[in-house]
């Protein structure tokens, strides 16, 4: 049962995530722990044994309601032993996820705090979407990796780095179109990339890497679950289709675990489906004082103009009502949101910060109009999307 089930007053669309003890920050140090990396003690999520090879395996979307209702699509993963749930974070968004994974630090001490994020000089400000690594809002795509080259956006050492550098074999297996993208140099530097096109060759590179000699460390990426839950919805068809063959993915790579090493499998967010849609951009009360809106449609980063921020937090919170939680910025960082924060990012955080409740979206049909029209959405801090499991697998 998920700790943020009913009962007991519980808020499930208020789960702040539990940042130092049960998040996605803290799977790689326990992992680390076990390969006898120095520095990560036994682990804060689970003790495990000696392990001579690791291969972690994020499957994007995988949450932990969802594959507890869903379990006969996906026997495999049902019947794993579950070491968690975890919560994904704020934002319960992908580039924040990985690189909370990639890092085992919070999105406020790390400083990925949305999709789309401001970074650059206060007199001249840019919308970094950290997906694409581009411009926000502009096409086409305007690459940023070399204005705001990703080392320096997210400068704190990986967690794959440091394992590198005591002597562990780290390989990264992704999609080809990843290989050099802002995202992978922000979170997942410091090992070797293996460049996938589908299942069969995802499976294969990941067997590949723990099997070779001496210590192993493989993380291993899955897209396509939170794609069609996007497109979709989640626990559509089509969702659940791409959860069994996740569940047939996943089965393989334990089937060709060597003795000593171990599968583990989570996700970086859940989904929920949205009925109900504020637009920024074709809203004059929304937009007014109102330099620029990051974030995304279920997690809205709003940056106001100079001496604007009161007024626009005021206003926000009219708009929207009890379609969201509205705060500010100090409200957010201080009620552990963002984990524990660096002042160093604080510019990064919205002056006002929005988690949306229940199923709503504040979408962008203007700079966001895919985006905006996509029935699954995740980002805010619903139990629904912050939940993750962490499934752990060895040969018998």
């Amino acid at each position: 049962m998920l700790p943020a089930d009913p009962g007991g007053g519980v808020d499930l669309d208020l789960t702040v995530p539990r940042h130092g003890d049960r998040s996605l920050a803290e799977v790689v140090p326990s992992l680390l722990a076990a390969l006898g990396v120095p520095g990560h003690g036994t682990g804060t999520l689970v003790d495990l044994p000696p392990l001579r090879a690791v291969a972690l395996l994020l499957v994007d979307g995988l949450g932990a309601g969802l594959l507890r209702r869903h379990a006969a699509d996906a026997p495999f993963l049902a019947g794993l032993d579950d070491a968690g749930p975890l919560t994904a974070g704020f934002p319960s968004s992908t580039s924040t996820s990985l690189t909370s994974l990639g890092t085992g630090l919070a999105p406020g001490a790390h400083g990925m705090v949305g999709i789309a994020m401001r970074v650059g000089p206060s007199a001249r400000p840019t919308l970094l979407h950290t997906l694409s690594w581009s411009e926000h809002g502009v096409h086409p795509d305007v690459d940023l990796r070399e204005p705001f080259p990703p080392e320096q956006v997210q400068p704190r050492p990986t967690l794959l780095e440091r394992a590198a550098a005591d002597g562990v074999a780290v390989t990264v297996v992704s999609s080809r179109r990843f290989e050099k993208s802002g995202l992978t140099r922000a979170a997942l530097r410091g090992g070797t990339f293996r460049g996938v096109q589908a299942l069969g060759d995802l499976a294969a590179e990941i067997i590949t890497a723990v099997r070779g000699p001496g210590r192993r460390l493989c993380y291993g990426y899955h897209p396509d679950l939170d794609m069609l839950g996007h497109g979709h919805g989640p626990a559509s068809l089509p969702w659940r289709m791409q959860l069994a063959a996740v569940d047939r993915l996943a089965a393989l790579v334990a089937e060709h675990l060597p003795s000593d090493a171990l599968l583990a499998i989570t996700g970086d967010h859940g989904m929920v489906t949205v009925d109900r849609r504020f637009d920024v951009d074709t809203s004059a009360e929304l937009t007014d004082g109102v330099a620029l809106v990051g974030g995304d449609p279920r997690s809205r980063l709003v940056y106001a103009l100079p001496g604007a921020a009161a007024d626009v937090l005021a206003t926000w919170q009219a708009v929207l009502g009890e379609a969201a939680y509205v705060v500010s910025r100090e409200q957010a960082v201080g009620d552990g949101w963002f984990g524990p924060a660096s002042s160093r990012y604080a510019d990064r955080i919205g002056d006002v910060v929005v988690a949306a409740r229940g199923g709503t979206a504040v979408v962008r049909t203007v700079a966001e109009p895919a985006l905006s029209a996509l029935p699954g959405q995740h980002g805010a801090l619903s139990a629904e999307e912050q939940w993750v499991p962490l499934l752990l697998a060895r040969t018998p």
